[in-house]
């Protein structure tokens, strides 16, 4: 069982250029991958979607990249001499301007703001695809051991309140044969009352309590149920995204408590409905974050 929020950071470089690979997650029905990355790796994104869709099948995905530059001193240097001359002038006019002798110093030119300009060229983003994989991949791998972690805590609730459940089950399935009982000796009590000089008709009472016994009867209801139980540790034990099927089985489960609460005619089954009710609640959010 695996939770579908989690974080993973990797990086690489080939000594020129660092990658750094960051990707978080969080709940969602599909599966859903954003990827924000410096606009000259735009290339790279249907790889790294695709990368990204062998590790996970449900959740809402989103990988962060940024680089480093680790050689600058490789990179072709040249000067502006345009802008180097509009200095020169403005400085040749404001010592004229203040009555003061201009000394043209173009290694103190080279020093002011944009002489200087390294040549940017567009990165090889083919060739930086091995390091890109690299760092994507050891991220979505630390990624995976956080999901794995944190769905090994929501599977170990889960199986407590699922055995919660089963044991509230029970105390209903031993409850259940009582109501029929109870109901015969009320009714005949409530029939003597009725009738103080007359006798009950031993017929009529048992067609009563027959009619009250298939209406009231859950049996189905809860031998279903079991079955819902079982299915749920077989799937917990399943591979891979499981999220889906266990969200319809909790469905079911509620569907079948909604109709042993309705159809016992017990308060308390109708107490122990409430309270199934309420731990099928808990366990439904809890299986929102899994995978």
């Amino acid at each position: 069982m695996r939770s579908m929020t989690g974080f993973g950071r990797g990086e690489s470089d080939n000594g020129a250029l660092k990658i750094v690979v960051e990707v978080k997650a969080v709940n969602h029905r599909y599966s859903e991958i954003t990827v924000k990355q410096p606009r000259q790796f735009l290339a790279l994104e249907d790889k790294m979607k695709k990368v990204v869709g062998e590790y996970i099948e449900r959740g809402k995905v989103d990988v962060f990249v940024r680089t480093q530059e680790l050689a600058d001193a490789e990179k072709p240097v040249q000067v502006d001499q345009k802008r180097a001359l509009a200095y020169h002038e403005a400085l040749k006019g404001l010592a004229e301007a203040v009555g003061t002798s201009y000394h043209p110093d173009p290694f103190r030119l080279m020093t002011l703001p944009e002489v200087i300009v390294k040549e940017e060229t567009e990165p090889d983003v083919k060739a930086l695809w091995p390091v890109m994989e690299a760092a994507l991949r050891q991220a979505m791998d630390n990624h995976i051991a956080m999901r794995n972690q944190e769905g090994a805590h929501i599977e170990e609730n889960l199986r407590e309140k699922v055995a919660g459940l089963q044991a509230l089950a029970s105390r209903v399935a031993e409850r259940s044969p009582l109501v029929l009982n109870e109901y015969k000796e009320k009714l005949e009590a409530r029939i003597a009352e009725l009738l103080t000089n007359a006798t009950v008709d031993p017929e009529r009472l048992a067609q009563e309590v027959a009619y009250f016994a298939e209406k009231s009867c859950i049996d189905e209801e809860l031998v279903r149920l079991q079955s819902h139980f079982e299915q749920f540790y077989t799937i917990a034990d399943q591979k891979g995204s499981i999220g889906r099927k266990l969200d319809f089985l909790i469905q079911e489960m509620n569907r079948e408590t909604n109709t042993i609460g309705s159809k016992a005619n017990d308060l308390e089954i109708g107490r122990l409905v409430v309270e199934m009710k309420s731990e099928l609640e808990k366990v439904r959010e809890q299986i929102q974050n899994i995978e």
